[in-house]
């Protein structure tokens, strides 16, 4: 299915790319160059969001306010790429991502905070998650815990929202809810038959997965960024998980639907 040539292609380019990026991201990080370390990404992801083939759709209004933790639902690695076209920010990320070949390496870039799930570290990933937000860091969490097949949002894991309590300046932390779902190829609606084409969960294999995917024509995805909220407008961190994950599988259901959004590029500011 798809062009191998195209696919050939675009994996030459992103590569050349991404070697041309790294060593210039490495020192913004190692000399702590704000300013060149926070918007190399976006310039990059929006990049690769065209190299590979993804045209984002996006409605709704990205907050600006610093810091913003911003909750997503997560069906693909593609994931990475959209939002990081999208948001100045770092991905709040499973500690195992760390060790995957070159895309740990640009998680490490981007300043990602790993977490180990285990119940024994929680306090010590907390604290990461909380000093990062207090140094104004917009962080980007994807509540689920996983990768779902694209077709409806997973539970969220409340705990992920202990830093919501968190205040800066004397400000309650600014939450904003993110839906992102891809929606068609060329102009197709996906379905549940064609989502995996970006989807990737389960114990699918990463490399024969971006394989297929860099061999096909053009993704569209939508991208709706909701109101954001507060802890202090909910009677709890359970009820704000809960208004996030209502608020998420809402956009996510309307997306497949076909309701709504706007086509933007990856270039938006």
């Amino acid at each position: 299915m798809g062009s191998p040539l195209l696919g050939s292609c675009r994996l030459a380019v992103y590569l050349a790319w991404t070697a041309l990026l790294i060593p210039i991201q490495a020192v913004a990080v190692w000399a702590r160059l704000g300013f060149v370390r926070d918007r190399l990404p976006l310039l990059y992801h929006r990049a690769c969001c065209r190299i590979v083939g993804l045209d984002l759709e996006v409605e709704g209004a990205r907050s600006t306010v610093r810091p913003t933790l911003f909750i997503s639902n997560h069906s693909s690695y593609l994931d990475i790429m959209v939002l990081g076209a999208l948001i100045e920010g770092s991905f709040v990320a499973k500690t195992e991502v760390g060790t995957w070949p070159l895309f740990g390496l640009l998680a490490k870039l981007q300043r990602s905070v790993f977490v180990d799930r285990r119940a024994r570290n929680a306090d010590r990933d907390r604290n990461e998650v909380r000093e990062r937000l207090e140094a104004r860091d917009n962080l980007i969490l994807f509540p689920e815990g996983t990768s779902s097949d694209g077709n409806r949002t997973l539970p969220f894991k409340t705990a992920l929202f202990a830093v919501a309590s968190m205040e800066v300046d004397g400000k309650p932390i600014q939450l904003q809810p993110v839906s992102v779902t891809a929606t068609r190829l060329d102009g197709i609606p996906l379905g549940r038959a064609l989502r995996p084409c970006y989807a990737w969960y389960g114990d699918m294999d990463l490399a024969p997965h971006l394989w297929e995917m860099v061999k096909l024509g053009r993704l569209r995805v939508s991208v709706r960024f909701h109101p954001p909220v507060a802890l202090e407008g909910f009677a709890g961190r359970k009820a704000l998980a809960d208004h996030c994950w209502r608020t998420i599988a809402g956009g996510v259901a309307d997306a497949n639907a076909g309701v709504g959004a706007r086509i933007e590029s990856a270039s938006r500011s």
